[in-house]
């Protein structure tokens, strides 16, 4: 219930204010991925995947949106399966999480043919992206997992 509301407040957060802010070369963090993320960091790779296509449904359903239907579903849906899977400890998960989701979009986008989609998005958006939603990746990550249990307890 918890990791329901934390994703739908960073969606909200995300529309509200983060897509609003004019920063520099353009970019903006992405404070849905690190939610999944930090939401499905201990909860398995099915969870992760169940999370992050609920999530990207969400995602794809908040106005303005330019693309198609279900395709942040998929892309987030890949990110929380990895997210659930771990990649060594939560610092190597959240980089490795934020590193693959804008290649697996603009992947995606490649693949149905979107014409917002082109080898400079690749150069120049996906970098700052990935940079800005690495800058603020501890802050969200710390209020998504703050006060959950550690699934193995002792």
């Amino acid at each position: 219930m918890i990791g329901a509301m934390v994703v739908v407040l960073a969606v909200l957060a995300q529309v509200m204010l983060v897509n609003r802010l004019p920063l520099p070369a353009g970019g903006a963090p992405d404070l849905v991925l690190l939610a999944v993320v930090g939401v499905t960091l201990d909860r398995g790779p099915v969870a992760g995947a169940m999370v992050g296509f609920f999530s990207g449904l969400l995602v794809d359903l908040m106005p303005p949106t330019a693309h198609l239907m279900g395709q942040y579903a998929f892309v987030l849906a890949v990110v929380g399966y990895v997210a659930g899977r771990g990649a060594g400890g939560p610092a190597t998960t959240v980089v490795l999480c934020v590193l693959i989701a804008p290649l697996v979009a603009v992947g995606v986008a490649g693949l149905i043919s979107d014409p917002r989609v082109s080898l400079s998005t690749l150069t120049q958006q996906v970098p700052v992206t990935v940079l800005y939603t690495l800058i603020v990746a501890p802050v969200v990550i710390w209020l998504a997992t703050r006060g959950r249990q550690p699934r193995y307890s002792t």
